[in-house]
């Protein structure tokens, strides 16, 4: 399907908050991070918003025209220190702007941060939300695959965690690949670290670099 995208800007922000806030709110690693629905329903557009606003300082934001779908990426260089742009204290610098008592929300920026690899550049996919009424159209497919082309083009590797079975089954057929262990947080759900290295032809052989 023929989907426009933009790049989203901080005029953008409440709406693309309220989209991943609905987009994410079952998530099962949204649901381990606030295990409590009342909290959750309280919390969790604030994280999101947190996300968004990282996104819109150190990445860039696609988002479909009719505002159905988003996506959150960063660039990230070899040898980067932290692959999301946060400082070293950066979860728990999350942790206090978002749920001061609720360690999980520091937890986990700690436990993806060191399974995130640093070593070649690539552009990381933090999050996509599509609307739960649009799900299942392509959309996500859609955004994702706007940037993947620019990578087969560029040569650029990409990478991922999965947070469900479901988008890992579709980041599988787009030609990403299980990085390492999965990540199964405490007591909780698992997630899959995944990379993509460029598809020569694709869209023509990639530049050297």
């Amino acid at each position: 399907m023929g989907v426009a995208i933009r790049r989203a800007t901080e005029s953008d922000r409440a709406d693309v908050v309220r989209l991943m806030n609905e987009s994410f709110h079952r998530d099962p690693v949204s649901s381990w991070v606030f295990p409590d629905e009342e909290r959750r329903r309280r919390r969790h557009g604030a994280l999101m918003g947190a996300f968004l606003d990282l996104a819109f300082a150190e990445g860039y934001v696609d988002i479909a025209e009719d505002g159905s779908a988003v996506a959150l990426w960063w660039s990230v260089p070899a040898g980067a220190e932290h692959a999301d742009g946060a400082p070293e204290d950066g979860p728990a610098q999350l942790r206090e702007a978002v749920d001061p008592d609720n360690e999980r929300v520091e937890v986990i920026g700690q436990l993806t941060s060191e399974i995130h690899p640093t070593d070649r550049p690539h552009q990381y996919l933090h999050m996509i939300a599509v609307r739960p009424d649009r799900q299942g159209q392509g959309l996500g497919t859609a955004l994702v695959n706007a940037v993947l082309e620019r990578c087969d083009r560029d040569g650029l590797h990409a990478y991922l965690e999965a947070s469900n079975a479901r988008s890992r089954e579709l980041y599988l057929r787009l030609g990403f690949t299980d990085l390492g262990q999965a990540l199964d947080l405490p007591d909780g759900p698992t997630m899959w670290p995944m990379w993509r290295e460029p598809r020569l032809g694709r869209t023509g052989a990639p530049s050297s670099r």
